[in-house]
């Protein structure tokens, strides 16, 4: 059951939390959202399981860092640096360089989920792209945060258990790519934005502008940086029409 508001707790008047929360929806459909992302994103775990294990990993190395990481884009980085003949040392580096994006999503989220105490640690495993792009999505907190729950436990089941069968079946399902799973993440997290690339000009700009930034580096910087730079963008089209978010928002 998501958590309820207090009046203490409620953001101030004409806030985007306060239009979230004075928004009227109910759990369900955010919850059956979820729980559909999850699934469909979670079986690609199966992916990394296989090229964690092919790339020099053990079977238990490749589920303690989907335990503990829980963020697919930084486990593949670190796979894939050490498949290339990098060191374990570098491709935690990029792995950490490209996760700390999350660091970005957890700064929105607070004050959407405002978890306490011990819960705070694991909240903070759940900010990923899925959870955020579903957590925002909602009209209200209370669909917010159920959306939030809901993406994140089925995604972190299925994402584990996908990648143990990944790590067993290694080497006997051959490549993962020749399925189509590497996709399926990227594929999922563009239909859960369309809607708002569809919204205006300025949520286009972004995107071409932020699609060009990380193609232009990806061959001449560090895994992770292109990412971050990436954002940027984002940060341009906000200082260019902070009036265009707020008027988004308060529909």
């Amino acid at each position: 059951m998501p958590a309820q508001t207090t009046d203490s707790e409620l953001p101030p008047s004409g806030s985007t939390e306060a239009v979230r929360a004075n928004s009227p929806a109910g759990p369900a459909r955010p919850v059956r959202d979820g729980v559909s992302l999850g699934l469909a994103v979670g079986v690609s775990g199966i992916a990394f399981g296989a090229a964690a294990v092919s790339s020099g990993l053990s079977t238990w190395q490749a589920c303690v860092l989907s335990l503990l990481a829980f963020t697919g884009a930084s486990q593949f980085a670190l796979a894939g640096v050490m498949a290339s003949g990098g060191s374990l040392l570098a491709g935690t580096a990029g792995a950490i360089l490209l996760g700390s994006r999350n660091t970005l999503y957890g700064l929105r989220l607070a004050d959407v989920l405002r978890p306490r105490g011990p819960r705070r640690l694991l909240t903070a495993l759940g900010v990923i792209d899925e959870t955020t792009a579903m957590t925002l999505a909602q009209p209200d907190i209370t669909s917010s945060r159920a959306a939030f729950k809901a993406t994140f436990w089925c995604l972190y089941l299925t994402w584990n258990l996908a990648t143990l069968g990944g790590a067993l079946g290694a080497g006997r399902i051959g490549s993962p790519q020749s399925f189509g799973l590497d996709v399926v993440g990227p594929a999922a997290f563009l239909a859960l934005i369309w809607p708002r690339l569809k919204a205006g000009g300025t949520e286009r700009l972004v995107a071409l502008a932020a699609v060009a930034i990380a193609l232009g580096t990806t061959h001449v910087l560090p895994v992770g940086v292109p990412v971050i730079l990436a954002a940027s963008a984002a940060l341009a089209g906000a200082l260019a029409s902070p009036a265009a978010g707020d008027t988004r928002d308060s529909r």
